[in-house]
């Protein structure tokens, strides 16, 4: 079985920042899951907000506004526990939710060299499978090693209306699909390559891959193939490095994997 470290080519240690919609925090826990599991030091953590993990997505949750606490605690706490979630703070209005770093703290977190891995949910989409970002999203840190765009592909078929993408009036713009139209394989994949797309603001330095989540019904499995064929062929920029279809939540959680 491929784990989702070889399949997303992660390499041995770095920052890593998911980007996109349908399954990022899904994806980022379950990736800490399989490193922490081979005995890795990972952070989890944002820099927009994420809902409080549960306790089989993480069992500690640190909150910091200076970086020299958070390490200082954190470095107690790992030599028993090897993943860990760290924030700033609760948001007040939402107890249920946490409010994330801002990217240079997470570079002053790489810098410390205490995790081996720093897995970053660097974009929001208001629990939607697919999203266009505005100007100031995503939130990418400029440490950041891999970045990994995320679709939901429960959104293929369904109306470009706010139920289904977050930002729909950009994803229009961004890829020509009329409002109330079906989404496409085709206008996902522009979207991934589109230089105002999903992954759009990445540090030059960082390798892209792509997470085609929710391939858990026939149909979804063939949008997801015809998607990755598109983002295999493209010779532009940015290179797409890796696509990977999968499940964040299930068993396995890759299915199929293509290089760009």
């Amino acid at each position: 079985m491929t784990t989702l470290k070889k399949a997303l080519r992660l390499g041995d240690r770095g920052v890593i920042s998911l980007v996109g919609a349908g399954g990022k925090t899904s994806l980022m826990f379950r990736i800490a899951a399989e490193l922490a599991l081979a005995g890795e030091s990972v952070l989890t953590t944002t820099t927009t907000r994420i809902l409080m993990p549960e306790p089989d997505q993480s069992q500690h949750v640190l909150l910091a506004i200076e970086s020299e606490a958070l390490i200082d605690e954190a470095a107690a706490l790992l030599k028993e526990f090897p993943h860990l979630t760290a924030a700033a703070a609760r948001i007040r209005s939402d107890r249920e939710k946490l409010a994330g770093f801002a990217p240079d703290f997470i570079d002053e977190i790489r810098r410390a060299d205490l995790f081996r891995w720093i897995v970053v949910e660097a974009d929001g989409a208001a629990r939607k499978p697919l999203k266009a970002p505005a100007p100031h999203e995503p939130v990418i840190p400029g440490c950041t090693k891999r970045l990994v765009g995320i679709v939901g592909l429960k959104c293929i078929g369904k109306p470009l209306t706010d139920q289904w993408v977050f930002r729909p009036e950009r994803y229009g713009a961004l890829t020509g699909i009329p409002p109330g139209a079906p989404v496409t394989a085709v206008s996902v994949a522009t979207a991934i390559l589109d230089r105002n797309g999903i992954m759009k603001d990445g540090p030059a330095s960082a390798e892209k891959s792509v997470f085609l989540n929710l391939a858990d019904e026939p149909h979804r499995l063939n949008s997801a193939r015809e998607i990755a064929g598109l983002l295999c062929s493209h010779t532009g920029q940015p290179p797409i490095r890796r696509v990977v279809i999968g499940r964040a939540l299930d068993d396995p959680a890759v299915v199929e994997v293509y290089d760009g």
